[in-house]
């Protein structure tokens, strides 16, 4: 992540600069310390950890960012063709009407702008109706939640006539917003107005790293980091994502020319607060899966950084899903303390032996640290509320029998939770495909979308609510 600019508004920082690093110099990171005298490290800070722990976890770091760039046009070629091919098959019904339709000439190609094209996200679980759960239910605000943030990773499309066809929603927007870190990554964010009645309320939901696209890996994986005076230090990749801006930092207010590319931050906020300055009925939620939950709670960070006094007070809760670490233990009591101040909640859903919530790393070497409340449901969907998920930094070989063995049953259960829990629940051969990578790696098919809205739906989550 290259950053060569005035960082006067952070009073520390870390700064992985990967394109500045040879294979030598990266072998060179494990053998001497001194990560300042590092020409692909840029950093001040007064504390930094120098042990050889740390190096490795910075020399895996750009590595990986290295790789992923190395490979990011095949990997984006390959993603392509698996999306058009599941659609393919779905655009014709399925394999044989596919030959079939291929044989007579008549075979029908996917748009990838059609309200029909889903991305391998959607095709993991293509539900999207919210009939399951009604209005009025504790459940309601955390399944709408988890909805919004799965059909987030598809097209406008998709997006519209999902919401105004099946939700009976408005569709605000989409917004395609610059991603500072390093590369074409780009950050997206769709808002939605639920409306019913004298209750009216704006649904945020920011996209997650979708499967494919190395630059949000990159943005994953950068274990760089800012120190902002009075919060602590936050995620540097994540930062940028939402909106950082490199010689200024979050100031309160920005002038942007109208042909520069959206700040995701600036531009969310600032819908916000027109929408809710014209209807005194109207609070909003903010949501996201994956690298989408890490923007949700900064967004709210920097509504609190700002003091956002309209948007703090309709402020109903921020509900994340697989949502990796964001800051340190500094970040997490600042958050606790603005979170209680405000009364805001703020829910943090894992599933089971999910891998993304366990990273970046929780001990010596690192300084990322949870905090909220952990609403964690294991294989049958039964909820624990606990401070902190179990294995809280998976790579553990105590764990690994077990989770496997974990995998194997989840697998199990794709034949079975049809009949246990309706055809609604029904898995797909794509699902079922995906869920045997989990024997392999433990805890990757549990990111995906489907267990969450499972949890949502199936757990006993109104236990919770109903207490808070």
């Amino acid at each position: 992540m290259a950053c060569d600019c005035n960082k006067g508004f952070a009073d520390s920082y870390m700064l992985l600069k990967p394109e500045h690093a040879s294979f030598l110099d990266l072998l060179r990171v494990l053998i001497y310390p001194n990560l300042s005298k590092q020409n692909f490290v840029e950093c001040h800070a007064e504390d930094l950890e120098d042990t050889w722990g740390h190096r490795w976890l910075i020399f895996m770091s750009i590595l990986a960012q290295k790789l992923l760039q190395l490979v990011a046009k095949p990997l984006a070629f390959f993603g392509n063709r698996i999306e058009l091919l599941i659609n393919l098959v779905a655009f014709n019904g399925g394999v044989f009407r596919l030959l079939l339709n291929f044989l007579k000439g008549e075979l029908v190609l996917p748009d990838s702008k059609s309200a029909k094209y889903l991305s391998c996200i959607g095709k993991l679980d293509a539900r999207v109706k919210l009939d399951a759960v009604k209005r009025d239910d504790c459940k309601y605000y955390p399944a709408l939640s988890m909805m919004a943030s799965k059909v987030s990773y598809e097209n406008v499309a998709f997006l519209k006539t999902t919401v105004e066809d099946h939700w009976k929603m408005e569709f605000v927007g989409f917004y395609d917003c610059l991603n500072g870190s390093k590369g074409k990554a780009t950050t997206q964010v769709v808002v939605v107005l639920d409306k019913h009645e004298d209750r009216h309320t704006y649904v945020v939901a920011f996209r997650g790293t979708e499967p494919f696209d190395s630059d949000a890996w990159c943005t994953d994986l950068d274990i760089s980091w800012y120190g902002i005076p009075g919060i602590g230090r936050m995620h540097g990749g994540f930062m940028k994502a939402l909106g950082l801006q490199k010689s200024v930092g979050w100031p309160k207010e920005i002038q942007r020319h109208k042909n520069l590319p959206l700040l995701a931050y600036y531009t969310i906020r600032d819908i916000l607060r027109k929408g809710l300055s014209e209807n005194e009925k109207a609070n909003f939620i903010v949501t996201g899966h994956s690298l989408g939950g890490a923007l949700a709670i900064l967004f709210g960070t920097i509504l609190f950084y700002h003091d956002e006094t309209l948007l703090l007070e309709r402020l109903e809760g921020i509900y994340t899903f697989g949502q990796p670490r964001v800051g340190d233990e500094a970040y997490a009591m600042y958050m606790r303390q603005k979170l209680k101040e405000h009364s805001v909640r703020y829910c943090r859903f894992v599933y089971c032996n999910d891998i993304v919530p366990r990273l970046p790393y929780d001990d010596k070497e690192m300084m990322f640290k949870h905090f909220g409340t952990c609403l964690y449901f294991n294989r049958n969907y039964e909820l624990r509320v606990l401070d902190e998920e179990p294995n809280k930094n998976y790579f553990s070989l105590w764990w690994m029998i077990p989770m496997i063995l974990n995998a194997i049953l989840e697998l199990i259960r794709s034949f079975k939770i049809v009949y246990q829990s309706g055809p609604y629940h029904k898995e797909g051969w794509f699902l079922i495909a995906f869920r045997t990578i989990g024997l392999v790696i433990p805890g990757l098919p549990a990111h995906g979308p489907q267990d969450y809205i499972n949890s949502t739906l199936l757990g006993s989550i109104e236990r919770h609510f109903k207490v808070e």
